[in-house]
């Protein structure tokens, strides 16, 4: 049985490791991708700046004369170098396109590039016509241009994976069969190890307390906002941080068994199935190639139809599919992006996937991670009162706040932090004492203070006051001067000051907002009822947050999902736009399809307005490149040639260039709009 159980782990181990270097390598990949396209558009542009010189459109547009004997031929290896090599991604993405039955940008470039180069050589090697070396040259540094600043505006694949994985600590501490301490790798722990953790360590795997007691931290996993109490019997879980006390951990899960192995499965799964909606670019671009297939086809026809020789019918057609791949078309959409990524980030937004980005006006659904996002996830004072006629309500904050000083808790921490924004001073206290499960006490200017539980409260058969208990959210504590109750403070997770007229915003559009979190039911209800949500669920694992979009879905909803936790990650991969708080764990953002990096709901309502006006920017931008087709393929083709009216291949660049700094000139008036 042993030998058997230590192969299993050792293939958890593996699986572990490959989640890693898969994540790492695809990372890898995208930044040498960028770096590709970087050094092609430099080294292509060079090469250009002859082709253009020499191009004799060109110096017939300018007014000079530069030719010399072999001109031609130069223009012809220049040419081949720019066409295999800087146009080397739309030629294996042609191939791609075409295996997937999907033409797109690639296949509309490279069908354009591979008809210039090749009737340009056909001409400098005898045939009769023109050469459109420049044309093919300029097409192709334009192009690598628009990828380059595309792929550089929006960050790359995600590494979910890899932030998951960064979760677990790298080493634990076993305790061997003769009681002795050893650091081990995370990846030699076997089920029913016995491991140490101490106060602020993570916890190296799933498994049960056998002795002491302290509170984890778990709201990076669960969702639940406040710590949780552990002792003897209790479970823990891998990733979660110990808070105040030494626990002695029987191991139960390592490897893929252990519940953040689940979740990366989840992430994994999810991100697999995500549907890769084709962008706008593409999709215009597909429309062209067909157009640029058929116009080119028929002009051929009809020209030869109508007796004209092979050479001119030919150089129609051949002029028609080259201007049917507008320049501007592959600056009409990155430039766009770049300029509403740079705008987006100086407002809170990091785009990720710039598709989700462009979906956002979609949405007709939101479902709200509690813990974090609608509040601020920590436990904050909502009030204290003194039932004391000797003291203030801030000398009964100052009180509790000199002795909780000296605690740990997370309810310490909470009323600590309420006092020092009240700046009040703290006072040095004497004989401090927990009262394991029931409070604190210490001596105070010769008084003994204790602040305890509602149950310590009954314990010593004092009544509470009637006003304390107000809502189900809330916990609440009370302050003992020599055993004589002084008052109360209560405390609750703090739903954030903008989380309620960002969701007003929301409704307003027309969006349904709900809510999933980990936390439990009357917590949840308490915040969806002051936040006037739609609906909620309430104590959600992980695959019901994934669940309850997938039904969402099904229904027709255009989900988006905001959390800030490991929790939330298979959700966010699921939801069709994902949106991770940056207060949350990288795993969350790396996830997510944009980040809010203030973690401020209202900017999701800016996040659908930034959506709609990128959007409406490309959809102009794609009007003017593709327009300057409607007006150039029909008179390139000769559609008006019986009225003397033929388009050159010099005023078509002349067309050209205008499309394309009309398109540069519109995505710049983006700023002004996301401004306003």
């Amino acid at each position: 049985m042993e030998h058997k159980h230590h192969n299993h782990t050792h293939k958890d181990q593996n699986q572990g490791h490959e989640n890693q270097h898969e994540a790492h390598d695809h990372h890898d990949h995208h930044a040498h991708m960028i770096e590709d396209f970087k050094k092609r558009f430099w080294i292509s542009l060079v090469i250009t700046i002859p082709i253009v010189v020499l191009a004799p459109m060109i110096q017939e547009l300018l007014g000079y004369e530069l030719r010399f004997n072999g001109d031609r031929y130069v223009q012809f290896v220049l040419s081949s170098i720019i066409f295999f090599y800087g146009g080397w991604p739309f030629l294996t993405g042609l191939a791609e396109e075409v295996r997937k039955k999907a033409p797109g940008m690639m296949t509309l470039i490279a069908l354009a590039i591979s008809v210039a180069y090749f009737y340009s050589s056909a001409v400098v090697f005898g045939l009769e016509g023109k050469i459109f070396f420049w044309e093919l040259a300029s097409l192709i540094v334009i192009m690598l241009l628009g990828h380059w600043i595309e792929m550089k505006s929006v960050m790359g694949a995600s590494n979910a994976l890899q932030e998951l994985a960064k979760m677990m600590p790298s080493t634990a501490r076993r305790i061997n069969e003769n009681g002795e301490h050893e650091d081990v790798s995370i990846t030699e722990l076997k089920s029913n190890d016995i491991i140490l953790v101490r106060p602020g360590e993570k916890v190296p795997a799933d498994g049960m307390v056998l002795e002491g007691e302290s509170h984890v931290n778990e709201s990076m996993l669960t969702g639940e906002s406040k710590p949780v109490a552990k002792k003897k019997d209790n479970q823990v879980i891998g990733g979660s941080v110990n808070d105040n006390g030494t626990l002695k951990i029987k191991v139960k899960h390592t490897g893929e068994d252990s519940y953040l192995s689940k979740v990366i499965v989840m992430v994994k799964e999810a991100q697999k199935t995500k549907s890769k909606t084709q962008n706008l670019a593409d999709k215009a671009a597909a429309w062209l190639f067909y157009i640029a297939l058929g116009a080119g086809i028929t002009t051929l026809i009809v020209w030869l139809s109508l007796g004209k020789d092979f050479e001119y019918a030919l150089e129609r057609m051949v002029t028609v599919m080259i201007i049917s791949c507008p320049h501007a078309l592959g600056l009409a959409v990155p430039l766009v992006v770049a300029i509403s990524t740079a705008v987006s980030a100086k407002n809170g937004l990091l785009i990720r996937n710039r598709t989700a980005f462009e979906n956002a006006r979609k949405i007709t659904a939101i479902i709200f991670d509690k813990t974090g996002t609608l509040t601020k996830g920590e436990f904050g004072v909502t009030r204290f009162k003194s039932v004391n006629n000797e003291l203030t309500d801030n000398e009964l904050l100052q009180i509790a706040a000199s002795i909780e000083n000296s605690s740990e808790h997370p309810i310490a921490a909470g009323i600590v932090r309420k006092a020092k924004s009240e700046e009040l001073n703290l006072d040095e206290v004497h004989n401090f004492q927990n009262i394991t499960g029931k409070g604190i006490k210490a001596t105070l200017n010769n008084k003994q203070i204790k602040v305890v539980s509602p149950g310590m409260l009954k314990e010593q058969g004092i009544n509470s006051p009637s006003d304390v208990f107000k809502t189900e959210d809330e916990t609440v504590v009370f302050v003992l001067i020599d055993d004589q109750l002084a008052g109360f403070i209560a405390l609750a997770d703090e739903i954030r000051a903008e989380s309620k007229s960002a969701i007003e915003t929301l409704k307003a559009r027309g969006i349904k907002v709900l809510m999933a979190t980990g936390d439990n039911q009357q917590v949840a209800k308490a915040v969806s009822t002051q936040l006037s949500l739609d609906d909620f669920y309430a104590e959600v694992l992980p695959e019901d947050k994934q669940r309850i979009i997938k039904e969402l879905q099904e229904k027709g909803e255009f989900v988006a999902m905001t959390g800030d936790g490991v929790n939330d990650a298979p959700a966010l991969a699921q939801a069709n736009v994902g949106i991770a708080v940056g207060s949350g764990t990288d795993v969350a953002a790396e996830t997510a399809d944009i980040v809010l990096v203030n973690s401020n709901p209202k900017d999701i309502t800016n996040l659908i307005l930034f959506g709609t006006a990128t959007y409406k920017k490309m959809m102009q931008n794609l009007w003017w490149a593709a327009g300057y087709n409607i007006v150039a393929v029909p008179l390139a083709a000769g559609v008006l040639a019986g009225v003397g009216i033929i388009l050159s291949p010099a005023i078509g660049a002349v067309l050209m260039s205008l499309s394309t700094v009309i398109v540069a000139l519109n995505a710049q008036l983006l700023k002004k709009q996301i401004k306003n």
